[in-house]
């Protein structure tokens, strides 16, 4: 039988600078993120996902910690940090960097930000990305410092996070292209403004700069924010499977390499520029993956989200992969997953079966569910 647990925190799990404000806000659960409290969920899983689709949700995600690269070689660092092309990157760009290790395993799978030739910030998901990249930048003698600044993100997403934000900062914000930023003083708070943000549906993010202001900026947004009904929420694990969007640690570890997991397409493996793990990539490249990330529709009753991975079966009872990650969809009205599967099972529409059993039931049962091979997002 499942019993309740309580999450103990120390000094080692960090609130964010918008703790205060979520318990304000009724936030009910917490998870560690990069050694810091994460918001989980305010009513539950699928109310708090509603906003997100039809309205607006804002979102405490100062775990999305930032390493600072400053310095003569932050250039130098970040190209070796990624496989992605940062040659013609601007200053005040964001690009989704995939980063590997020397046999072109995925470390992180963060956002990098350009604030000058030789500043970037990288936006990291869960992982201890600062060590890996004051290791490099030892070993290669560059001069380079690499820190964690005081910078915490608070999202903003939803369809109507344009009209949000438009009401805080100004029209120019309409205007911000996808994946690129500005800086901004907002009253004395300082902030980099990014269109960005873990949704399909659209918003921004604000890279608060001064941890102290934590709730004051909590508090300015959710007021701008009331007459389009805005709400409290967390990075929805349903809209992000719907839409195809992938959690490190979940989805993919250090364990699977860019192209396993749908982001080759983020790894220029041929450019001139030196990178950690370029020979790695090539030769799987060039010998070709044997498994690959799909969608499986998952039948039988609504299902919550898996806490570990569950293992696929082909229908001729052969184990051919894994779901990594897996809900029931509110717009489908269907339970949707995605799984690692070998080459020849990756066909749409091909059954398979899941087992889904968490723990045996108290007569020894197991969960077994069939499924079937779907391709990727569910949701455009």
């Amino acid at each position: 039988m499942n019993q309740p647990f309580v999450l103990s925190t120390s000094s080692r799990t960090r609130p964010s600078p918008y703790y205060d404000a979520t318990v304000a806000a009724g936030v009910q659960g917490f998870s560690v993120y990069n050694h810091m409290l994460l918001p989980t969920f305010y009513v539950s899983a699928e109310e708090d996902y509603w906003p997100i689709i039809n309205g607006v949700s804002m979102w405490d995600v100062a775990v999305e910690r930032q390493v600072e690269l400053r310095g003569p070689d932050a250039a130098v660092l970040a190209t070796m940090l990624t496989p992605r092309d940062l040659s013609k990157m601007k200053i005040g760009q964001c690009k989704y960097i995939p980063m590997v290790d020397h046999n072109g395993g995925l470390i992180n799978d963060p956002v990098l930000l350009k604030l000058a030739e030789d500043h970037f910030w990288i936006s990291i998901a869960d992982s201890d990305v600062r060590l890996w990249a004051l290791g490099i930048a030892g070993a290669l003698g560059l001069d380079v410092t690499v820190t964690e600044p005081d910078v915490s993100p608070l999202a903003i997403q939803g369809p109507k996070a344009n009209d949000v934000a438009a009401s805080l900062f100004g029209e120019w914000v309409r205007e911000l292209k996808f994946f690129w930023f500005r800086e901004f003083d907002f009253d004395g708070i300082p902030l980099v403004i990014a269109r960005s943000g873990w949704s399909k549906q659209g918003g921004f993010e604000l890279y608060l700069r001064d941890g102290s202001m934590g709730t004051e900026l909590w508090d300015r947004v959710a007021a701008a924010g009331a007459p389009w009904d805005i709400k409290p929420g967390t990075p929805s694990t349903l809209e992000r499977i719907e839409g195809g969007l992938l959690s490190y640690g979940n989805d993919m570890t250090l364990e699977n390499t860019p192209f396993e997991v749908g982001l080759g397409k983020y790894c220029a493996i041929d450019q001139e520029a030196d990178f950690i793990g370029k020979a790695a990539l090539q030769r799987v490249r060039d010998e070709g993956v044997t498994r690959n990330q799909v969608g499986i529709f998952i039948e039988g009753d609504k299902i919550a989200s898996n806490t570990r991975r569950w293992p696929v079966w082909s229908m001729d009872d052969e184990i051919i992969g894994e779901v990594t990650s897996a809900a029931h969809s509110p717009r489908l009205e269907r339970n949707i997953s995605f799984a690692i599967l070998d080459m020849a099972h990756q066909e749409p529409g091909t059954p398979v079966r899941i087992d889904m059993s968490d723990c045996l039931a108290g007569d020894g049962s197991r969960d077994i569910r069939e499924g079937s091979v779907a391709p990727l997002p569910f949701i455009s």
